[in-house]
């Protein structure tokens, strides 16, 4: 009975710590809405050079104050998605819907060619326009379940805000000048995604190869993606890349 007892303990032991293992998701959203079931105030769609956008709202408030918002969310859709596809994915999705939605609570988020953005923050922030810059690269990123890291997702997207946004000034939306420590006193590294990663990146491609993101995107979506490409990528590994990248910082 005792040994059984200690197996159980040990398989149990095992499985959290595979579970503490697996790589972290990027934070998810749930609080969304269907945009065609019946709750739009408005929905109407945009064709251009092959590209459809649909835009859905069921917001009171963004469909009296968001007009001028909605023309700009358009029109960076246009600019910015047809760049990123050449770049990243010629075989996007041709169609992509937006939908300004009163149920969800974060700021954007995208899941099945459908990007949810939150009304008050885009009343709130209509400078934030790059958000659909971010947003619409997840789309052409389709890497599906089990690609890589989560932290490189996103520190992809916001790698790409950085070169093809339209208005990051206007904004005030910029890539750190310093790396911050959290509670404990440890500082972030690469895995702290987004905009810290984005800037990660943009250093490696200056120093050491220019095409890398293209290449982690593809790897990505190809389910290809290995520790081991960072090194041959560049000749060094992603914590000696790290280690190096971090030392440019100003000691503070």
């Amino acid at each position: 009975m005792k040994k059984i007892v200690i197996m159980i303990l040990a398989a149990a032991a095992f499985t959290q710590v595979k579970a503490q293992d697996q790589p972290q998701k990027p934070r998810q959203h749930r609080q969304r809405s269907t945009w065609n079931d019946g709750s739009a105030l408005s929905v109407d769609s945009t064709t251009r050079d092959g590209y459809t956008l649909v835009f859905a709202n069921n917001d009171t408030t963004f469909e009296k104050e968001g007009v001028d918002i909605k023309k700009r969310m358009i029109e960076t859709f246009f600019k910015v998605y047809e760049e990123e596809a050449n770049t990243y994915n010629k075989n996007t999705a041709k169609r992509v819907v937006f939908f300004v939605d009163r149920n969800y609570k974060g700021v954007a988020a995208t899941a099945n060619m459908t990007v949810h953005f939150n009304p008050p923050w885009m009343l709130k922030k209509p400078t934030d326009i790059d958000v659909v810059t971010h947003e619409v690269m997840h789309i052409v990123q389709d890497y599906g379940n089990g690609a890589g890291p989560g932290w490189l997702t996103e520190g992809i997207a916001d790698y790409v805000r950085a070169v093809y946004g339209v208005d990051n000034a206007g904004a005030k939306w910029f890539l750190p000048e310093k790396l911050r420590a959290d509670k404990d006193g440890k500082m972030q590294d690469y895995t702290a995604s987004y905009r810290v990663t984005a800037r990660f990146l943009l250093w490696i491609e200056k120093n050491y190869k220019k095409d890398l993101v293209i290449n982690l995107n593809n790897a990505m979506r190809e389910h290809t993606y290995t520790d081991g490409i960072w090194k041959d990528q560049t000749g060094k590994t992603l914590d000696e890349l790290w280690t190096e990248y971090a030392a440019t910082f100003p000691k503070s």
